[in-house]
């Protein structure tokens, strides 16, 4: 069965990383989280008080950082690694998520994350997320997924997995911070986020997480068929 790679490109906090986790667990796919990967950059820039505007100290400091990523078998989830130390939970608090866009924003930063990423995918069958995954990381991908939601709703998902981390912040401060990010993603000069020509664009504020995964996991079904097919026709 030929393998394909699936690249879900979106805004922070629509769902696109709960999505793409068990789109892969049903296609028996390795998922990355390419938005962990920043967040691990930006947690080391943050405590090593790197500058982020001298490009020599940032890609010194890119030289010599590692990311992985490991199953944890007890929680059901990946766990990112930054330096052979688990960073997941730290990650994905709010005072990173402040400066994630500012420092995902460097060119040195992108260049350097999309080179690994790449490495990633060079054997196919693989579920990717991020922001640039179908226009820059991936534009070759069979399959690809832009999604977006409503910006109260994304808040409020966003709020409600921080409260279940134990880490209360208010609405109004979450939805600034989206939109700050929206920002900052959008008009990047280094690979902004923006929708892939033949990308499927899915607005999910109305939709169940079951209901994305099933679309999706559908429409991937359809790439590998016409793939089968196709490399019928070549033999």
């Amino acid at each position: 069965m030929p393998r394909i790679i699936v690249a879900i490109d979106g805004y922070s906090s629509c769902g696109k990383s709960s999505t793409a986790k068990l789109v892969a667990k049903q296609l028996n796919y390795p998922y990355i989280d390419t938005g962990a990967m920043y967040r691990a950059v930006t947690l080391y820039f943050i405590q090593n008080h790197i500058s982020l505007t001298n490009p020599k100290e940032v890609e010194q400091t890119l030289a010599g950082l590692q990311i992985s990523f490991r199953r944890h078998a007890e929680l059901g989830r990946n766990d990112t690694y930054l330096n052979g130390m688990n960073v997941e939970d730290e990650i994905r608090k709010m005072y990173v998520s402040e400066r994630v866009s500012e420092v995902s924003a460097i060119p040195e930063v992108r260049h350097a994350l999309v080179a690994q990423q790449q490495r990633m995918g060079r054997s196919r069958g693989i579920v990717m997320d991020g922001r640039d995954i179908g226009t820059v990381v991936f534009p070759e991908a069979e399959l690809k997924i832009f999604m977006t939601a409503n910006p109260l709703i994304r808040a409020q998902r966003r709020q409600q997995e921080l409260m279940e981390k134990g880490e209360l912040v208010g609405l109004e401060q979450i939805m600034e911070n989206l939109q700050m990010r929206d920002h900052i993603d959008t008009h990047r000069s280094e690979s902004p986020l923006r929708q892939a020509e033949d990308a499927v664009f899915i607005d999910n504020s109305m939709m169940t997480l079951d209901e994305q995964v099933e679309l999706v996991v559908r429409l991937a079904d359809e790439q590998i068929a016409l793939k089968v097919r196709r490399d019928a026709n070549k033999a």
